[in-house]
């Protein structure tokens, strides 16, 4: 499956703690029935399925240093609670919370976790 960014590209983006970079899925132009819906109905639909690209670190938490002297150098020691998604997986997420970018003309959404409502993992996924 054609995600539309290759590794080098991927590696230049920098995702900060808990979002997540989405590949939208293609939305359906028709009803089971056969009806064509129109752009502006897909737009309207809350929820969005899409696949997962890149995550952030996670949620930072400080981390707990057992003594501090005066004469220890100060040092930044943060860690973090990883995300729950993984690359690969089909999210079902809120619309609303997300924010649209465009890559070399490929639309991307950029959520929180907290929009994520489902996660859909499937080994094989993009096996060929």
């Amino acid at each position: 499956m054609f995600l539309g960014i290759d590794k080098e590209d991927l590696d230049k983006f920098i995702l900060i703690g808990d979002r997540v970079l989405i590949k939208p899925k293609t939305p359906e132009t028709k009803t089971k029935s056969g009806l064509i819906l129109p752009p502006t109905v897909q737009q309207k639909e809350k929820i969005h399925s899409g696949y997962i690209i890149k995550t952030g670190p996670g949620y930072p938490i400080p981390a707990i240093v057992d003594t501090e002297e005066p004469w220890m150098s100060e040092k930044e020691n943060v860690r973090y609670v990883p995300l729950q998604p993984k690359p690969g997986d089909l999210a079902i997420y809120l619309q609303s919370s997300g924010f649209e970018i465009e890559y070399k003309d490929e639309k991307y959404i950029i959520i929180s976790q907290s929009a994520i409502l489902m996660l859909i993992r499937d080994k094989g996924l993009f096996d060929e």
